[in-house]
């Protein structure tokens, strides 16, 4: 009968739909992968490559049963750079993972972090740079909202107008020498010697497109930098010591907190 025919040419039809599901699932990278926390236990995830570092969060508040406040995050820590990051909420952990290399003794640590979305708590940390302390410090929920509007809600996120002397590790060298930088949207620029902030005199220090920040433990020792308050720009292939890095010295932590997460604004 034509009924039987039909039904069988749909049967067919779902069986073939379901074989081309199977078979893409089985192409999408996958990861078994185990996150550390404070306490020094851990929990072991199975992440996907569509999987965005936020979504993962959420399998980990389910585990967890902690709290969701924003200041949750999953980090990265390498021992044999003696850094660390935050992985932004938006990006893709297999993808990052898969930098790491096969012998890799980076770990990923599941901790709260008021650091994570400062910029959205305080942001007239970043925006009002040249205001007295006094008046960034009594500014209200009101008055922040209209900065994050003002500043994030735009066709494009405005950068704070970051600048000062920062010291610059010399290449191969345990030497720091004093320049003068600026942010920009673009990436981070400096005063050549003899020259002006104006931005026709200014020189590129590095562009973002291929460039993450990360914090640093012990350079000071390491490395002879001037203060303990160090960061570094790289690949985030580059997991091992290169001439690729660059290494960035702050006079406090204020000012190491102020150039790092104005850097990730600007990503």
């Amino acid at each position: 009968p034509v009924f039987c025919s039909q039904s069988e040419e749909q049967s067919k039809a779902a069986k073939i739909s379901l074989a081309l599901q199977k078979l893409k699932e089985a192409k999408v990278r996958k990861l078994i992968i185990k996150v550390l926390m404070a306490d020094g236990s851990y929990k072991a995830l199975m992440v996907d490559e569509r999987q965005a570092v936020g979504e993962v969060l959420d399998q980990l508040f389910e585990k967890t049963h902690c709290d969701r406040s924003i200041d949750w995050s999953l980090s990265e820590t390498n021992p044999d750079l003696q850094t660390g990051r935050i992985f932004e909420d938006h990006e893709c952990l297999v993808e990052l993972l898969s930098m790491w290399g096969r012998h890799s003794n980076n770990s990923i640590y599941f901790l709260s972090n008021p650091q994570k979305y400062v910029m959205f708590r305080n942001p007239q940390i970043f925006y009002m740079l040249k205001k007295e302390k006094a008046c960034v410090c009594g500014f209200n929920q009101q008055a922040n909202q209209l900065l994050i509007k003002e500043n994030f809600e735009g066709p494009a996120v405005i950068v704070p107008s970051l600048e000062g002397i920062l010291y610059l590790k010399e290449d191969g060298k345990k030497i720091w020498r004093p320049r003068y930088f600026l942010l920009r949207a673009s990436g981070i620029y400096y005063v050549p010697k003899g020259k002006t902030k104006c931005s026709t005199d200014l020189a590129c220090f590095l562009r973002f497109k291929n460039f993450d920040v990360y914090t640093t433990k012990n350079y000071k020792y390491k490395y002879k930098a001037p203060t303990d308050f160090c960061f570094i720009l790289k690949h985030p292939h580059i997991q091992k010591e290169s001439h690729h890095i660059r290494f960035l010295c702050c006079e406090d932590e204020e000012a190491l907190r102020l150039w790092i997460n104005s850097i990730r604004i600007a990503k």
